[in-house]
């Protein structure tokens, strides 16, 4: 009885030892994600994500195929052989198709970033407002744009309110000395504002950059060329002098490649599919 019992308990733990090596030498799982986007199929291809909807219909946009789909487990709607709806998708990616782990479910939107207007300006003594009335109107306001833009040190320019969100009746004129102008230029910015006093007498912050509009529309050039069919959208911030870049997924390799390209920060990523948490 003994030497049986002994036997058993080698083989258990013989099992055991099996099983740990064999744990040890699976390959982990791969890495899943989330997205809540709408899918569609139709116009002759099959279930696709689409980051952006034509608003037709039946509504129209292509994506990323969806491997797993089922149609008959999911509410949607169909017209003229095209099937829609929205959905919160899980699965793994290969780098052009997801492939569900999971059955889709109610989508969960998130508030989109606003862009920062902030004027990094310190405000004057008395607070923000015109200088120079007579020239704070809608036309010199145009022009002080127009004259910044053809500085090659120009890196961009927009405005922001100075009170209250003005009435959409109220006059050019009236709205344009309502607002702060702001100018960005690379490398010495002396003489500046004096330059761009010459012709307008609003609100105004002269505020220094990086890289010029025109580098970084160079830059985003370059970008979408490399990146192909998987940029989704591109665009220079000119209020964060960089190039942001929307792809289904940019990876730690693929931010670091641009980093050492262009330096870090210059060209920042937001991916559509989000790890599962």
């Amino acid at each position: 009885m003994n030497r049986r019992m002994a036997a058993l308990g080698l083989a258990a733990a013989l099992t055991i030892t099996s099983c740990g090596a064999e744990s040890a030498a699976s390959p982990a799982p791969p890495p899943r994600y989330e997205a809540s986007l709408t899918v569609l199929e139709g116009h002759g291809h099959g279930p696709q994500l689409c980051r952006a909807v034509a608003e037709s219909l039946p509504p129209q946009c292509g994506g990323p195929d969806v491997v797993g789909w089922d149609w008959s487990k999911v509410e949607h709607e169909s017209q003229g052989g095209v099937k829609w709806g929205s959905y919160r998708v899980v699965g793994t990616w290969d780098g052009a198709r997801l492939t569900l782990t999971e059955p889709p479910g109610s989508p969960v939107y998130e508030e989109p970033p606003t862009t920062d207007f902030t004027t990094p300006c310190p405000a004057p003594e008395g607070g923000w407002r015109p200088v120079d009335p007579a020239k704070a109107t809608e036309a010199t306001l145009e022009k002080a744009m127009k004259r910044a833009g053809t500085a090659k040190e120009f890196a961009g320019a927009w405005i922001e309110p100075i009170g209250p969100k003005p009435d959409p009746s109220e006059e050019l004129d009236a709205y344009a000395r309502g607002q702060v102008l702001n100018l960005r230029f690379t490398g010495d910015l002396a003489g500046r504002e004096a330059w761009i006093r010459e012709v307008w007498g609003g609100a105004l912050c002269v505020s220094g950059a990086e890289r010029t509009e025109a580098e970084l529309h160079a830059i985003q050039r370059e970008v979408e060329k490399e990146l192909g069919d998987a940029l989704i959208s591109s665009a220079p911030s000119v209020t964060r002098n960089r190039v942001e870049v929307e792809t289904w997924l940019a990876s730690d390799d693929l931010r670091r490649t641009f980093d050492q390209k262009y330096g870090a920060g210059v060209v920042v990523f937001d991916s559509v599919l989000k790890p599962v948490g």
